[in-house]
């Protein structure tokens, strides 16, 4: 029986990677699972009985307002891990998982959310986090050799499997190497499309820079309507002073809480650019429609007139014109949480196992190579 080995990138706030890590332990429990850091103080009942094994980073005061100041360390803490017993390596990777060590013989496996934004769109995301001068003149440089390492850390996994379409084509440009899509998980079964309609719109999101969240509060002060914001995160500060009357920021809630929000919401803007975006399907589980900015991931998701409107321009001119549009239309509960079941778990779990089952039993060979894996996926193998 093939031992399997879970690695994760860190777990130090909540998101989508970080459900997808959980999700995949969940299909394999008995795995052995490895993280850099963890800092969750409640650990998921997927999670309660399985042992995370963390690296020397875990004694280091890493936390979520500075991980990432500590990205030259992560490669080293990578690289520490002991993996001998493990057949098939799954790494859950937006940074530095995939650059684990395995014992000659494994097959690795790499969930990709998207190659490093801070290394191969870092104009982007220096923008977004608003840098100061000295840190825009001296990042580049120590960027410069964390690039290389990535590039050669890419090189590590015998398949990837991408979250979205988007992310296979970025593995394709920077990396070179192809990657089947398979979609995140959806827990569907966290929402109920029995709540009652109530007048507020909603944001469900880490509230970071990039994430674009000003739109949303500059278009509701604007129009005057309501907006709640479940989240937090080092933008809070400046979005509340941004923002007007009628917005209520309730800092981070649990999951009861959210899904309580996500049921009763007019729908959820979405205003940032995103790899995937799991939270559109969340709040379409509830039986709610999306505002999206008509890019990235979102386009993967959002059926615009269907289960959400996109608005083209992140501008609070263009987020305004679509909600107001949104106001317009009606909408099918039923059919909102239909089209979010086509990503539940269940779709996901029988996806992984499928894929995984058919690439654990390809052989090793000296070049890429391309195989058949139960008919369903077409795949490319590299070892090194």
């Amino acid at each position: 029986m093939s031992k399997v080995a879970i690695v994760h990138d860190y777990f130090i706030q909540m998101g989508g990677a970080e459900r997808v890590a959980e999700e995949l332990h969940s299909i394999f429990p008995k795995a052995s699972m490895f993280t850099t850091v963890d800092r969750r103080q409640q650990v998921p009942p997927a999670l309660e009985n399985s042992n995370v094994e963390t690296s020397w980073m875990q004694n280091l005061p890493v936390n979520v307002r500075n991980h990432r100041h500590f990205f030259l360390l992560y490669p080293f803490a990578v690289n520490s891990f002991d993996l001998s017993d493990a057949d098939v390596i799954i790494s859950s990777s937006s940074g530095y998982a995939k650059g684990v060590r395995r014992k000659k013989g494994a097959v690795h496996i790499c969930y990709c959310h998207t190659p490093m934004r801070w290394v191969w769109r870092y104009e982007d995301y220096a923008a977004r986090e608003q840098f100061g001068k000295i840190s825009k003149a001296v990042l580049p440089m120590l960027l410069a050799g964390l690039k290389k390492w990535d590039l050669r850390a890419a090189q590590q996994p015998d398949f990837y499997i991408a979250n979205s379409e988007i992310i296979a084509q970025r593995i394709r440009e920077f990396y070179k190497r192809e990657a089947i899509v398979i979609p995140p998980p959806i827990d569907v079964e966290r929402f109920s499309i029995d709540e009652p309609d109530e007048d507020f719109y909603l944001i469900l999101s880490r509230l970071s820079s990039y994430k674009r969240l000003d739109l949303a509060i500059e278009a509701c002060k604007k129009l005057d309507r309501p907006l709640v914001v479940i989240g937090d995160g080092p933008a809070r500060e400046k979005l509340e002073k941004q923002a007007g009357s009628k917005t209520t920021f309730l800092g981070r809630q649990p999951d009861s809480v959210v899904a309580k929000y996500a049921g009763r919401c007019r729908a959820l803007i979405f205003p940032g650019e995103e790899d995937f975006g799991m939270t559109p399907l969340e709040v379409n589980a509830a039986g709610r429609p999306v505002i999206a900015f008509g890019a990235g991931g979102a386009k993967e998701t959002v059926i615009d007139g269907e289960t959400g409107v996109f608005f083209k321009k992140q501008t609070p001119e263009s987020l305004i014109e679509a909600i107001e549009e949104f106001e317009s239309l009606t909408w099918n509960r039923q059919n909102l949480r239909n089209h979010a079941e086509k990503f539940n778990r269940d779709v996901f779990a029988s996806r992984i196992r499928e894929f995984i089952t058919g690439v654990a039993a390809v052989n090793t060979a000296d070049q890429f190579v391309e195989k058949k894996v139960n008919s369903a996926f077409t795949v490319q193998k590299r070892t090194v």
